[in-house]
């Protein structure tokens, strides 16, 4: 008699790693029992990719020093920095000795402490200041760089407070270091020639002029955020520093003479010259003491409003 025969039960699989490629192999490799979680190892929820791999990097936000650190490796690492704050150098200090030297040659009681001397040097290196001030901003959006930089950090506020924070305390630095020596010089040379400087005067003349020509590269720089073109905002903060005065020297009517007045009064380079050789004791008529301050920050704060508005919902 035959034995009936009986299907054989069915084999469960054999368990083992997951099969697939070896690189999805590599992803699946569970956690090792008695680890931490991830958050606790130093990573955010939600970084591991998809199959279980965990990048041995920490994983953290980016903060604003990082930002900062980011645009202060580009700004020193960029031949324009160099070329232009190199060349501002030059013509505060040299300018400036320069007509230092002459006076003390001419040998002639001033009716003036010797600081005033630096203005002139201090009026053509601003140029160089707007100048850097717009390249820090449309440099990038020349070369498509800022496409990189914004991704890199999708916080727009963050990059362009960055810039504007790595840029006033280079350029108000240098500027400080710069006025602050061709006033050493230039009382050293002059001696009984020109009368003593107060403290306010030696105050005004270097942290004064370096606070207002940062100042207006900040203004340099929200105009380049706004046009997003190097030739074009230079050509626009040069208008705005000279033409006032070039428009006032034609305006020959009497009946145009306040607005003539106020063009000279007002214009960037008396501004300048207020910060750099009145004491700030606040008597006579017009603008004194730190009225320029003032309105060149107003100036540069409603500018950075308008930039901060055009890189946040403009496209890249």
């Amino acid at each position: 008699m035959t034995t009936p025969q009986h299907p054989a039960p069915p084999q469960s699989a054999p368990q083992g790693p997951p099969q697939g490629p070896p690189q999805a192999q590599a992803y699946a490799q569970p956690q090792p029992q008695g680890q931490p979680p991830h958050h606790e190892q130093g990573y955010w929820p939600g970084t591991a990719p998809v199959g279980g791999y965990v990048s041995p990097i920490p994983m953290r936000k980016a903060t604003l020093g990082d930002a900062l650190a980011s645009e202060w490796t580009k700004i020193k690492s960029v031949p324009s920095t160099m070329w232009t704050l190199g060349v501002m150098v030059v013509l505060v200090v040299g300018i400036g000795i320069l007509i230092g030297t002459i006076a003390s040659a001419v040998d002639k009681e001033l009716n003036a402490s010797a600081l005033g001397g630096g203005f002139f040097g201090v009026m053509l290196g601003s140029i160089c200041v707007i100048t850097l001030g717009v390249l820090t901003i449309t440099s990038e959006y020349g070369t498509g760089m800022i496409r990189t930089t914004l991704t890199a950090c999708p916080n727009r506020v963050r990059v362009l407070t960055a810039k504007a924070i790595v840029f006033f305390a280079l350029t108000f630095v240098i500027t400080l270091a710069c006025t602050a020596l061709v006033g050493v010089i230039n009382t050293a040379l002059l001696g009984d020639l020109a009368l003593e400087a107060t403290g306010a005067e030696w105050f005004k003349a270097t942290v004064g002029v370096s606070l207002y020509t940062a100042t207006l590269g900040l203004l340099a720089l929200a105009v380049g955020t706004l046009l997003r073109h190097s030739a074009g905002a230079i050509t626009t903060m040069l208008g705005v520093v000279l033409l006032p005065v070039v428009v006032a020297m034609f305006m020959m009517s009497d009946s145009l003479s306040d607005v003539r007045e106020w063009l000279f009064e007002y214009s960037i380079p008396s501004q300048l010259a207020v910060i750099a050789v009145s004491d700030g004791s606040g008597d006579g008529d017009g603008m004194t003491g730190w009225d320029p301050l003032w309105i060149m920050l107003i100036l540069a704060g409603a500018a950075l409003a308008g930039a901060y508005a055009s890189i946040t919902k403009r496209d890249a």
